[in-house]
């Protein structure tokens, strides 16, 4: 359960570290949707991750998958086990190996922001009429 947890996480949180990261990627709509994807995240909400992936699929899609993967994978390694199938950083604590969960959040995270970074074109803002 906790590779799934961890998967399920690293989407929406790695999406709002990009937001606040790479500005210059996302649209002041995005960048305050990002802001609601740090307490999405880190309740083990997915959906927070959709209104990126459905705008450009082909490029925000491959980059959650390869954050997620990155992030299960640690989770595995290190023989990361949750008790419970959800609750996200509330129960941390009750994991074995609780810390590696942490390693893992953040390095899948830095992942897909680092590759939304890399894939996503500049922002371009719409004017608006006054």
């Amino acid at each position: 359960m906790a590779i799934v947890i961890a998967g399920g996480m690293v989407p929406p949180l790695g999406i709002a570290l990009a937001t606040v990261l790479f500005k210059d990627k996302f649209t002041l709509q995005q960048r305050e949707a990002g802001k609601t994807n740090w307490v999405m995240g880190f309740s083990f909400i997915t959906e927070g991750a959709i209104p990126f992936a459905a705008a450009k699929p082909h490029l925000v899609i491959p980059s959650i998958i390869a954050g997620s993967a990155l992030a299960g994978a640690i989770v595995g390694i290190f023989q990361v086990a949750s008790p419970a199938p959800h609750g996200g950083i509330f129960i941390v604590p009750l994991m074995a190996n609780w810390g590696f969960f942490l390693v893992a959040l953040i390095a899948g995270s830095l992942l897909t922001a680092f590759l939304l970074k890399v894939l996503l074109p500049d922002a371009v803002e719409e004017e608006v009429e006054a």
